[in-house]
């Protein structure tokens, strides 16, 4: 594959984000839906690729288009690689800039939320795993790993399910790869549509503290702008650029910890195949990403020893990092194959149904019980999260809660960094395929069960029962 292939299949995703940012500025609903722009880049991207535009021509004699739509396979295998190289990126670049609390500071605040967010994770294993036990695998032949595909599809999100391909593949289930994006797709769309019907209904019940109204958003910000007067720079110019640019150092920093991540895994590798791979192996599919997130702690742990002039902006690297999440996902969905969910259309509505009803249960019943404040503002970042990526929880948190006057913002982010190395992407995620084959499906759920009924039993039994934080709130 020429360098050529590869510089041409970017600067087509690069025309797709353009056009998809367009196309969210005119249309209405994807405004009031607030799907983001890459995830309508990606729609596009499939749209035109084989498995609607060439089965399309198909059914008028036009053959040539079936394998890789209105694109070339090599674009198509470009695509294809990027999600897996990406994910590895946006994950190690989660905890730099951030610094890390103490687990004291960070269990006090967090601590009924980390005991949610738990459930809600282990609940989705306990639930798909069930799932595959008595429907799934008996009446539609899928094997027991398909139990796996709500957690790595709604609390893992496209990058992760993109990132696993190889695990699916290695263990003769690469549709799942496909399910799971497809399952991500629905767990966007579902966050974000069912929890503003959850705020609209918590306004008129009164459980929400914030609103008493639902406070409409400008044009502007329906349309994903930001106003002329609330405009910020997209980063702090740190460093000077006679020396080298600000981007560059952050890039090197991700990078970095993207490295120490990979000589983690390959070490954990090596380890393995002198001890006990003749037994079972694990790290040998466990892929890159999780452990990248480990190197980006080890950096950002430097960072905060070494780093007295404060030269990395935490922005900045989130502008990394949503640059990297936008192309994964506009080169995952436009490689998608609809033929594998169509295929697998029964257990895929099994899934996806049995994970919004499990969320919106969880939000209901759980967390007003587990969370004794604002349990309101604070479970609905988590099922945003849970149903979709960490962005759709921000963005219902940011509609319950417009100023941040309550600690859903903050417990929501020490959560984060207790419950991202584990689950949404991080190692249980990782390792759940692994565990399951090498121990069977019965060790894996009873350990989940176990998590499961443990995070219950704290929430309910200890943090529930505690005593509320007194936050000063503001009504509007």
């Amino acid at each position: 594959m020429s360098a050529n292939v590869i510089g041409f299949a970017l600067l087509l995703i690069g025309v797709f984000m353009l056009l998809s940012k367009i196309i969210r500025v005119k249309w209405r609903l994807a405004q009031r839906l607030f799907i983001p722009s890459s995830i309508i880049g990606g729609g596009i991207a499939l749209l035109l690729g084989p498995d609607v535009f060439g089965q399309i021509m198909g059914l008028f004699g036009v053959d040539r288009f079936s394998e890789s739509g209105l694109f070339t396979e090599a674009v198509l295998d470009v695509w294809s690689a990027l999600p897996g190289l990406l994910i590895s990126v946006v994950f190690a670049a989660l905890f730099l800039g951030h610094r890390l609390p103490s687990i004291k500071e960070a269990f006090h605040v967090a601590g009924p939320q980390i005991s949610f967010g738990m459930a809600l994770g282990s609940g989705q294993y306990v639930l798909g795993l069930l799932l595959a036990f008595l429907v799934l695998g008996p009446l539609f032949g899928l094997p027991i790993i398909s139990g796996t595909l709500i957690e790595i599809g709604f609390e893992g999100g496209h990058g992760t399910a993109a990132g696993m391909a190889a695990t699916f593949e290695e263990f003769g289930f690469p549709e799942g790869q496909d399910l799971a994006l497809g399952l991500a797709t629905i767990g966007i769309l579902s966050g974000v549509i069912v929890g503003i019907i959850l705020i609209n209904w918590g306004v008129r019940t009164g459980k929400t503290t914030q609103i008493t109204d639902r406070d409409d958003l400008t044009v502007a910000e329906q349309a994903g702008l930001i106003e002329k007067e609330d405009r910020r720079r997209a980063g702090t110019l740190t460093v000077q650029q006679s020396s080298i640019e600000p981007l560059t150092l952050h890039f090197g920093l991700i990078a970095c910890a993207v490295l120490i991540g990979w000589m983690i895994l390959e070490s954990l590798r090596w380890i393995e195949q002198q001890f006990w791979a003749d037994s079972f192996e694990l790290f040998a599919f466990v892929p890159l990403f999780p452990i990248a997130m480990i190197g980006g702690i080890i950096v950002q742990l430097l960072i905060q020893s070494f780093d007295k002039h404060e030269i990395v902006d935490q922005q900045l690297v989130e502008r990394i990092q949503g640059f990297s999440l936008d192309v994964l996902i506009i080169a995952a969905l436009g490689t998608l194959s609809l033929q594998a969910i169509a295929a697998n259309i029964g257990p895929f509505l099994l899934l996806a149904i049995t994970g919004l009803l499990w969320a919106v249960f969880a939000f209901l019943v759980l967390a007003r019980r587990v969370m004794p404040d604002y349990w309101f503002e604070r479970g609905l970042a988590d099922i945003g999260q849970s149903l979709g990526v960490t962005s759709t929880g921000l963005i219902l948190l940011r509609v319950a809660d417009p100023d941040l006057k309550t600690p859903a913002y903050p417990a929501f982010g020490y959560k984060q960094l207790v419950l991202e190395p584990f689950f949404g992407g991080g190692l249980i995620t990782a390792g759940s395929i692994p565990l399951i084959m090498s121990f069977g499906a019965g060790w894996f759920f009873g350990g989940m069960l176990a998590l499961f009924i443990g995070s219950i039993a704290a929430g309910l039994l200890y943090f529930g029962k505690r005593k509320p934080l007194r936050v000063e709130t503001k009504t509007s």
